[in-house]
């Protein structure tokens, strides 16, 4: 019983032994710096939501994605813009100023959910090409929509007050 219990340990410790191997990378890669295209730009609000696009040829609400949407504003230009970025991937799913002109909708049928048409750079950012697209953005309850309702009409006085030459207010 003791050659049993004595090859048993000695097995134990070879197999601890092969589970501490250390390999060294073949490649040795620098650190990279990412720009977000965020650094000139201040965070007015940032809530989880999700977001849809109408699909107008197949006549019916596509996901576009599930994230943080946030209002920026920018430092120098104090202009402020809308954008959502996908959980674990960051890929832009929504970005656009939020214009005065704007006009958010309550979601048919959903205390929780906006609608709105505008003009979107998502797709197309490094050519500046945009698409017209109807957005409806929802929330987790309608305590969260309603903050994010009052944001964006703060957003658009904001960027009016800019474009009519009067002082923005923070």
């Amino acid at each position: 019983k003791r050659m049993a219990d004595a090859s048993e340990a000695a097995a134990a410790a070879e197999a601890e032994a092969e589970a501490n191997v250390h390999f060294e990378p073949l490649v040795q890669l620098p650190e990279v710096e990412v720009k977000t295209m965020e650094e000139d730009e201040d965070t007015l609000f940032k809530m989880r939501s999700k977001l849809f696009r109408f699909d107008k040829e197949a006549k019916e609400w596509k996901e576009r994605g599930t994230g943080d949407v946030k209002f920026l504003q920018h430092k120098e230009t104090k202009k402020v813009r809308l954008l959502m970025r996908r959980e674990k991937t960051l890929k832009v799913c929504a970005n656009h100023p939020v214009a005065p002109a704007l006009k958010l909708q309550e979601h048919s049928g959903s205390d929780r959910a906006w609608t709105y048409v505008t003009p979107d750079f998502s797709e197309g950012v490094a050519d500046g090409e945009y698409t017209d697209e109807i957005f409806a953005i929802r929330f987790a309850n309608a305590e969260n929509a309603k903050k994010f309702q009052e944001q964006f009409v703060a957003a658009q006085a904001i960027n009016s007050a800019d474009e009519s030459g009067a002082p923005a207010a923070a």
